[in-house]
């Protein structure tokens, strides 16, 4: 069985590194997987980029953007059928679409002769424009008005309907199987433009060798965090990103009792985390961009508490490594979240946009050492049996076998 998944890029960005884990998966389980993506960062025959056409598509986005309509100046996409990797591969599976890169009008053109699995990393394949609707649902009925044109992808122009129409004919003439990675995000594909389609609801994977608790206090030697602290961690891409609620976490942070606060540092994963420190009153170690898995697992296991600020997500891949590493978690009780974030079992979960309420979760896991041990054993071992990535590979597997097969 040859699958191929087409996605934004092999390691870039959140999605690309979901994809990643599930092509390494399957590779471990025999299957021969291979990665089309938009941006190759990674040297590998299993992975190439989508051939390009960059003069036309760029006088054409121009257009596209004039009539407030994302993506459809990526005229190459519809060539894909003839690389190499697409004529040998049994199955495609398409991942996050909505980059730089792709065109929604190909897909059925090329899932004609190709069945497809479409595993959905955010909103955006169900909505007029947005990755994240927040409180609006008028994807649910059509899009149309849109409250939220800024919101990534952004649009100058409210054509929100006829993208909403332009997805909806698109998918009606494709093959295509849906899959969720959350259970939260699966109810609200069953109310969405897909609701007639097979959903099926298959968690990421992680690879729980890489991460997992290692010894704390040489963690903590390794980064050069003293061992009487208290210590938070904060991880995202992008630290300044609204969406991801770092401004939250400033006024949570200050909310703390100033004897807390003369324990505590905070470790910083991703970009923009510079400058907390002086905000807030808190010690600060900013690590940047991590890409090293063993890393990341070092920064987890020297953490007491991992936060999590988002005020929207779909399921939080750093959500499901601080668990791996058993590392208990403080989040708002939005989206996907509440999958890993299970109130008074792996973390504590506080009201959506209340700092004074995730103050609260903060100071008290971090003040009870029993609690925390408890939720620390429960994090490892629910990433143990829900999460681990062969068992995700073999969902998988089981999936595409049965689309094949039908």
């Amino acid at each position: 069985m040859n699958i191929l998944h087409i996605n934004q890029s092999d390691v870039a960005g959140g999605a690309a590194v979901a994809g990643y884990r599930l092509h390494q998966g399957l590779l471990a389980q025999g299957i021969d997987s291979r990665l089309l993506v938009g941006s190759a960062k990674t040297n590998s025959d299993r992975i190439a980029s989508v051939p390009r056409n960059y003069r036309i598509e760029r006088l054409l986005g121009k257009v596209n953007e004039s009539f407030g309509l994302n993506y459809l100046n990526h005229i190459s996409s519809f060539n894909i059928s003839q690389h190499p990797f697409f004529q040998e591969a049994d199955i495609l599976n398409f991942h996050n679409l909505h980059s730089e890169y792709f065109n929604y009008l190909a897909i059925p053109s090329l899932t004609k002769y190709k069945p497809a699995v479409f595993t959905l990393h955010d909103m955006w394949s169900f909505t007029g424009h947005c990755s994240y609707s927040y409180e609006c649902d008028r994807w649910k009925t059509g899009c149309g008005k849109c409250p939220y044109l800024a919101t990534y992808p952004e649009i100058k122009k409210d054509n929100t309907q006829i993208e909403w129409r332009l997805k909806n004919w698109t998918y009606q003439h494709s093959n295509l199987t849906i899959v969720s990675p959350s259970i939260w995000l699966t109810e609200q594909v069953k109310q969405s433009m897909f609701h007639s389609y097979a959903i099926h609801y298959i968690p990421h994977g992680i690879d729980t060798e890489a991460y997992q608790p290692l010894e704390i206090e040489k963690c903590r030697s390794v980064l050069n965090i003293p061992n009487n602290k208290k210590v938070l961690m904060f991880g995202a891409a992008n630290l300044k990103e609204s969406r991801k609620g770092g401004d939250l976490l400033v006024q949570a942070l200050q909310q703390l009792p100033q004897s807390l606060k003369s324990q505590a540092l905070l470790i910083t994963l991703g970009e923009g985390g510079e400058g907390i420190s002086e905000t807030v009153g808190i010690q600060t170690l900013n690590l940047g961009y991590v890409g090293s898995d063993r890393l990341k697992a070092i920064a987890y296991s020297a953490a007491d508490l991992f936060v999590f600020p988002s005020r929207s997500d779909i399921f939080g891949l750093v959500l499901q490594e601080s668990m791996a590493c058993g590392t208990p978690m403080v989040s708002f009780k939005v989206g996907g979240v509440t999958d890993l974030v299970r109130h008074g079992v792996t973390g504590y979960l506080a009201a959506p946009e209340d700092a004074n309420d995730f103050c609260n979760g903060i100071v008290e896991l971090l003040e009870d050492e029993r609690l925390g041990d408890r939720m620390s054993q429960n994090c490892r071992a629910i990433a143990l049996q829900e999460y681990p990535l062969d068992l995700q590979a073999k969902r998988y597997i089981e999936l595409y076998r049965k689309i094949i097969n039908n």
